[in-house]
């Protein structure tokens, strides 16, 4: 099958091409992100595959229906840049990567929790500055700590299952299904804001939905343990950004870990190291000494990038042979 990449970098062409030879598509790579400035250049492609800043909105898969695509495909689990009702309006199916792996995103928080609460980043700067006084550096054990793990999927439940028994967490999760196996060795389940409301650390699991876009506000981080650290690698948006700045400002927020943001459509993949970065925002999150943030890499391994173009281009195949496709998303399967 014809397909146009985009947002793609070195490392997608590397594990999509070597995916490729088991199945032999046309692949087209555009470094451009799919918005409606660039939906023309998938014109005559039956397919489309697109990463998490993509843009997907109802003017965009019309340009894309209108130019012969029959097909998006996500190179992600997230789907909250795609506008289900007119895809499926518009004849086009939409696939993603529902688990390409689960272990990349949770040893990745594990490292963020680690980091922020013994002081590594610091301490690595300081050690390259030739200073090696331990002063401002004191962290604190994770054993006996009360973490919260808002999401149990694939993901939650093993940052769940490593806190409680790797490092002897109180785990407080919340969910809409619980995990039995959580359950059966210790991990409690409660309503959100009590979840939100206990924890000594918070860190983020769930999908990006209209209930879950702000879910850390104004109003629960008032409610919020003093000192509380907050961890996010799932979407930038379930965290108003704001809100979080009034925290850090007031010490309500001890720390927080960032590997997603609210606007990184226009920051995040790319190098602007030799820009003037223009998000105000952003560039007063990285002016607090407790605040860590990195570009959305927690994806970021050799397994899961070959695990998502296997997945990928097997939706291709599948799609290109009249076969069910198994990792379809659609509006109504949302809905429930």
């Amino acid at each position: 099958m014809r397909v146009a990449v985009f947002s793609t970098k070195l490392y997608d062409r590397r594990f999509l091409d070597a995916a490729n030879r088991g199945f032999g598509h046309d692949i087209r790579y555009f470094e451009a992100r799919l918005d409606a400035s660039t939906a023309a250049l998938a014109e005559g492609f039956p397919a489309v595959c697109v990463f998490v800043n993509d843009r997907l909105d109802a003017a965009v898969l019309e340009a894309l229906a209108k130019g012969g695509a029959r097909l998006v495909a996500l190179r992600c689990a997230g789907y909250n840049n795609v506008d289900l009702e007119a895809a499926e309006r518009l004849g086009v199916s939409v696939v993603r990567v529902p688990a390409y792996s689960p272990e990349a995103v949770a040893e990745f928080t594990i490292g963020l929790i680690l980091a922020l609460d013994r002081n590594i980043p610091r301490a690595w700067t300081r050690v390259r500055d030739n200073n090696f006084a331990l002063d401002g550096l004191i962290g604190r054990n994770l054993s006996g700590r009360t973490a919260g793990v808002v999401g149990t999927g694939r993901i939650g439940a093993l940052v769940a299952r490593t806190l409680r028994l790797g490092f002897g967490c109180e785990v407080l999760a919340s969910d809409l299904v619980e995990d039995p196996e959580l359950v059966a060795i210790g991990v409690r389940y409660a309503p959100v804001d009590q979840v939100l409301r206990e924890a000594d650390l918070i860190t983020l699991h769930c999908p990006l939905t209209p209930g879950t876009r702000h879910l850390i506000d104004r109003d629960r981080l008032a409610a919020a343990r003093p000192g509380v650290m907050i961890v996010n690698t799932s979407r930038g948006a379930l965290i108003d950004t704001a809100a979080l700045i009034g925290g850090l400002k007031s010490g309500k927020v001890g720390s927080v870990a960032l590997d997603v943001y609210e606007q990184e459509a226009d920051l995040f993949f790319e190098d602007l190291s030799n820009e003037i970065v223009q998000d105000d925002v952003f560039q007063r999150l990285l002016t607090f000494p407790n605040v860590l943030i990195t570009g959305h890499q927690a994806f970021l391994t050799e397994e899961a990038l070959s695990a998502i173009a296997e997945t990928t281009l097997g939706s291709l195949a599948d799609a290109e042979a009249g076969r069910a496709l198994t990792c379809q998303i659609t509006a109504r399967s949302v809905r429930g």
